[in-house]
């Protein structure tokens, strides 16, 4: 099993960029796919971005391609998301999980998840 914790979130104000981290411990980072996952306030939760063991493969939602990057370093036991030209419509709290399966949208087939940062994102 695997713990992750997230860190990075913050105010901003529209237009502006923020890092967020996902520190993992426990079993092998290397082995897991990597999401990030987000939900507002009244909404469910949604895909943000995945990728792949080795960071071959990356994949976004639609409303964050183009805005965002994720990345992993695996040396390090930890995942990033690079969150640029931000919008009001971003603000939620972002949640790291990790899966055994290449299906990154789907949201079931994470079995590990963190506690969530706020990221809040002022017009």
């Amino acid at each position: 099993q695997v713990q992750l914790v997230e860190s990075g979130g913050g105010l901003v104000q529209a237009g502006g960029s923020l890092r967020l981290s996902c520190a993992a411990s426990g079993r092998t980072f290397s082995s897991y796919v990597m999401g990030w996952f987000r939900q507002a306030p009244g909404k469910e939760r949604e895909f943000v971005a995945a990728i792949s063991q080795s960071s071959i493969s990356t994949y976004y939602a639609d409303s964050v391609k183009g805005r965002f990057t994720i990345s992993r370093d695996n040396a390090k036991n930890t995942l990033y998301l690079q969150m640029n030209s931000l919008k009001p419509e971003d603000t939620a709290v972002y949640y790291c999980a990790a899966t055994t399966v290449w299906d990154p949208a789907k949201i079931h087939r994470y079995d590990y998840w963190g506690q969530g940062t706020q990221v809040t994102v002022s017009s």
